[in-house]
């Protein structure tokens, strides 16, 4: 199995390498296309060529999040106290800079802390906080909450909660899985790649995840970092 996980990883890899000589040809002579009809009074043809360069730049994100798919599991764990609560603001803050126009209320509660790779654990805020923010585009004012938790046994559980469109409990096992999408890609972008990602960052560092919604009410993602599974595959 471990054999077989590797080979497809190199093949995600490899694949994903290989589609972007074709992809930046298409995307380039399409541009180059566009400059040679500047005033032609036909809308067609702009439409056509918007078409091609939106196609070519999803595609060309659905390869950047196909390698980080594939890189989870091929760098070495390099783990550290990670400060949860300054990561997340800057990764919020960047949000707001490319969308000053968004009411967005966050609240990250002071404190978080968590021991892990920073470079994977990034990865987990940038796609839960990312998609707090995505599916919160729709409403009038925004709120996006992280903070923490205890469970049962006491074990520290992170939450990314928001109020946004949610999703229909029933597909919930559905979400962590590549290419599995819970809403059209008209209503909110996206590959269907993100949260798989989280899964196997969350995975490889001895954790669980798993999320709570209903639709139209938000929802809210959960996830561990026990210390001692990380030490021991570290």
């Amino acid at each position: 199995l471990r054999v077989s996980n590797q080979e497809l990883e190199a093949f995600s890899y490899s694949v994903s390498h290989d589609l972007r000589s074709p992809l930046n040809t298409i995307d380039g002579f399409s541009r180059l296309l566009g400059k040679q009809v500047e005033g032609l009074d036909n809308p067609k043809v702009r439409h056509y060529l918007d078409r091609i360069q939106s196609g070519a730049a999803q595609m060309g994100q659905l390869i950047d999040d196909l390698l980080a798919l594939a890189q989870v599991n091929r760098i070495d764990l390099r783990p550290e106290m990670v400060n949860m609560t300054v990561l997340a603001h800057h990764l919020i803050e960047g949000r707001r800079i490319h969308q000053p126009e968004r009411r967005v209320v966050e609240h990250i509660e002071d404190g978080l802390e968590a021991f892990g790779d920073i470079r994977l654990i990034r990865v987990v805020l940038e796609n839960l906080l990312g998609n707090a923010w995505k599916f919160t585009s729709q409403m009038d004012e925004a709120h996006i909450h992280f903070g923490q938790m205890r469970d049962a046994a006491g074990q520290q559980v992170f939450f990314v909660r928001d109020n946004g469109a949610g999703f229909d409990q029933t597909y919930v096992n559905k979400l962590f899985k590549p290419f599995q999408r819970l809403h059209a890609a008209t209503e909110f972008p996206g590959t269907g790649i993100g949260l798989a990602t989280v899964s196997r960052v969350i995975e490889r560092h001895g954790g669980a995840v798993w999320a709570e919604s209903k639709p139209g009410e938000g929802a809210c993602f959960y996830f561990t970092l026990p210390n001692t599974a990380l030490a021991a595959v570290a």
